[in-house]
Formats: structure tokens, C-alpha cells, sequence
């Protein structure tokens, strides 16, 4: 594979310029959607027009000459994309991970990696690759699914079991007894496969990806528990998942509007008086009226409530001092919990509104089928899965999560004396 020379700019946009043309481009993405799905990855000039809108740089700290955005922030730029096309949104949130990643490593190593704030990651977390320790860093070998994105990224991260001459490797401090950590590979090095044929999300290009004994330098990998900045609500652990949600958010909003701005044009011939060829216009259906009104409280409550559990984590966190920890149990799980429920609206969202226009949803052109069918994949998520809903439960209720990276929740170092023991 090849990978897109970054664009080298100095021009500094603030978050709300990007915000204006992550905006701006959503009615460019609207026009291209079919396109996107059929090439089953972004084109070469939509990453261009991310790159040029400034999103591959929403995570970026003002240190690095980036806009220092807040997690709502970032969440609604994955929004307006995701209104346009939701698998141009899907990209662009984790395209734009790297400005997170890069508080997690070593900040000159860092900048010697990341040339341009305008670079661009994909990866995935789950610990399927096998990386061997050698001397200097390790030999990474693996195969990864669902790679969103990797076919044009600059940087690709991708989570590994960490091994030492054949057997598991403990982590030194004892927190681990087999340490697994993020692997950061220049895109050019991963070889993607041609597997991404899929119900939706069919422009994200999530094909499987290999990686073969590629040596990775020690300041080339991260964990989320040791941040390589000062604290803050963006060196939390779980801060690459908060704005995914705006994905969900984004397609239910579009599809809302899409079928409201229908409601105001149609008739209903089947309804009105045959003899005069007449019929009741939809916008004083009662049953639609109805309709709409409940999908859009589903929406609105659902929304406000991502946001203020962004927002709650944010200011517990933006004076340097506070972390996760200092959250309640039930301030800890609502961004994990509301990002879930979200996914869960998009779904019964435009499931209903596909209900509601009938066979005019079938149709392969409509945009009402490619939400649908983006709506119930990436329903399919992990972050929208009951092992997130598990999660949360055992917290509140003091038990074991199963999914504790999205809490933040890290092992912390053994004293020297639980060592011993």
C-alpha cells in the first residue's frame, strides 16, 4: 500500500473553524455517499478534504500546535461528518486518534513520528497481535480485523500480547502478569486485506489487516495508564473512546431531518378521496406526527445525555488535578453508558422512520436504506454491545467489569511489599 503524502501547513484553526467546516463538508459527503459505499474506502480526495478541513487534528494539544479541543468538542466535529456519511465520520473520529496517542508517548520521539498535526491513525485496540521483546523495542507479527480506515493512514496502532523468549511477558512493577501494550507502525508496513464486503459502514474500508515481524522501537509503543504530559481530561485512559458516539448521534440526526423534510412534501393517495384523485397530505397524519415526535425525544434526551456526561468528566478533570477517580460511580460510567445508549437510539431511530415510509426505504438509492443499514452495523460495535451494559452494572454494584478500559479503569503498580508477597 501507499500512503498520502500529509499536507504541511502551518496554519493554525481554531475548534470552531473546524467545527464550521466539518460542517460545511457534511452536504459534500450527502452527494458522494454512494460513491464512498461502492469503493468500500475513502477516496483518496475525501481524506484530502478532512485533512484540509483540519479534522485529523481535533486531538492535537495547543503544545503541538493543534486546537486543544474538548471531548464535546471532538465529538460533535465526529457529528456533523457523520450527518454527511457515517462511514466518513467512523474514519475521521479514529483518523483523528493520533493527536490523543500522542500524549501517551515519549513527546520528542513523538514529534520525530508525527511530522504534521495533520497526519492521520487508524488501529485496533483488541491484543490479537504477538510482539516479542528484543533489544531496543519488539518484533511485532499479528493479524487484526476490522481495521476502519487503515487503508490510508499515516500511523496504524495495533494492540499485542507482549512475549519474551517464547513466554509471557510480567510486567516489571507486577501489575500484570502478561503485559499487553499498543504498537505504533507506520502505515506503509501493515499489509491490508481485501475482506471488507459488509452490510454497512461499507465506505470504511475495516478490512483485516497483517503485520509480519516489523520491528517497533520501545518509544514507538504506549499504554493508556502512563501518559507522557502533564494530567488532564485528555490524558485520561479512556479518552479515545469518548467521541465515537457522535457517530450514532450524526446518522439519527440525518435521518430525522430527512424524513421530516418529506413529511412537509407528501401526500397520501391511498387515504384521500379516489373520486377526486385526492389525498391527506403526510404532515397531518397523526400517527406520523406522533411518530416523529417520539423518535425525536428518543434523540434529544439521548444527545443531552452523551454531552453532559462529557461535560461532568471535563470539569473534574480540566484543572490538572482531578482524574477518573474522582468521579462517583455513577458520574465514572455515564460516558460509557450514554455513548451505548446512543448506538442503541440510531438504530430504533431509523428503524421506526423506515417504518414509517414504507417500501420507499427499500430502495437501494435511498439514503433512508444506507442509514438503516450503517445504523445496525455499527450497532454491532463493541462499544455498543451488552459487555458495555455488563460493565457498567458490576461497577455500580462493586463487581467485576468486564470491558474496564472503558471506565479508565487501569491496574495500578503493586507496592513493593505486594510484590514480595
Amino acid at each position: 500500500m501507499t500512503m498520502t503524502e500529509p499536507a504541511r501547513t502551518d496554519v493554525p484553526l481554531t475548534g470552531a473553524q473546524i467545527l464550521e467546516n466539518a460542517k460545511a463538508l457534511a452536504p459534500v459527503l450527502r452527494e458522494r455517499a454512494a460513491e464512498i459505499e461502492a469503493n468500500r474506502s475513502l477516496p483518496d480526495d475525501v481524506v484530502q478534504l478532512l485533512r484540509d478541513a483540519g479534522v485529523f487534528r481535533i486531538g492535537f494539544s495547543r503544545a503541538w500546535g493543534g486546537p486543544e479541543m474538548t471531548s464535546m468538542e471532538q465529538t460533535e466535529v465526529i457529528e456533523a461528518l457523520s450527518y454527511g456519511d457515517a462511514s466518513v465520520g467512523w474514519c475521521a473520529k479514529l483518523g483523528s486518534d493520533i493527536g490523543l496517542h500522542a500524549n501517551f508517548l515519549d513527546q520528542d520521539e513523538a514529534r520525530r513520528m508525527f511530522t504534521s498535526i495533520d497526519m492521520h491513525s487508524a488501529g485496533v485496540l483488541p491484543v490479537t497481535g504477538h510482539a516479542e521483546r528484543v533489544p531496543g523495542g519488539y518484533r511485532l507479527t499479528g493479524r487484526w480485523g476490522f481495521g476502519s480506515g487503515s487503508t490510508h493512514a499515516d500511523w496504524v496502532a495495533s494492540g499485542a500480547m507482549v512475549f519474551e523468549n517464547g513466554a509471557p511477558y510480567a510486567s516489571p512493577d507486577g501489575s500484570n502478569p502478561h503485559e499487553s501494550r499498543l504498537f505504533m507502525v507506520p502505515g506503509e508496513q501493515i499489509r491490508s486485506l481485501d475482506n471488507w464486503y459488509t452490510l454497512g459502514l461499507c465506505g470504511s474500508g475495516s478490512c483485516d489487516y497483517t503485520i509480519t515481524d516489523v520491528f517497533v522501537p520501545e518509544n514507538h509503543t504506549l499504554t493508556f495508564d502512563n501518559p507522557k504530559v502533564p494530567n488532564g481530561p485528555l490524558v485520561q485512559p479512556d479518552v479515545i473512546q469518548r467521541s465515537m458516539c457522535g457517530v450514532p448521534l450524526g446518522v439519527a440526526r440525518a435521518a430525522l431531518d430527512y424524513v421530516r423534510g418529506l413529511t412537509v412534501e407528501r401526500v397520501d393517495m391511498l387515504k384521500g378521496s379516489p373520486w377526486r384523485m385526492s389525498g391527506v397530505a403526510w404532515k397531518d397524519n397523526e400517527h406520523i406526527q406522533i411518530t416523529l415526535a417520539e423518535c425525536e425525544a428518543d434523540y434529544s434526551t439521548t444527545r443531552a445525555g452523551v454531552y453532559r456526561a462529557l461535560e461532568r468528566q471535563w470539569e473534574v478533570t480540566a484543572d490538572g488535578t482531578g482524574t477518573l477517580d474522582d468521579l462517583t460511580p455513577d458520574e465514572r460510567v455515564a460516558p460509557a453508558l450514554t455513548g451505548w445508549q446512543a448506538f442503541q437510539m440510531a438504530k430504533r431511530v431509523v428503524l421506526r422512520l423506515c417504518d414509517l415510509l414504507g417500501t420507499a426505504a427499500i430502495r437501494s438509492g435511498d439514503p433512508m436504506n444506507r442509514w438503516l443499514r450503517d445504523a445496525v452495523t455499527m450497532a454491532m460495535h463493541p462499544t455498543a454491545r451488552d459487555r458495555v451494559t455488563q460493565t457498567v452494572g458490576a461497577h455500580l454494584v462493586g463487581a467485576k467489569p468486564s470491558m474496564r478500559f472503558m471506565l479508565g479503569i487501569v491496574d495500578k503498580p503493586k507496592t513493593e511489599s505486594e510484590t514480595d508477597a
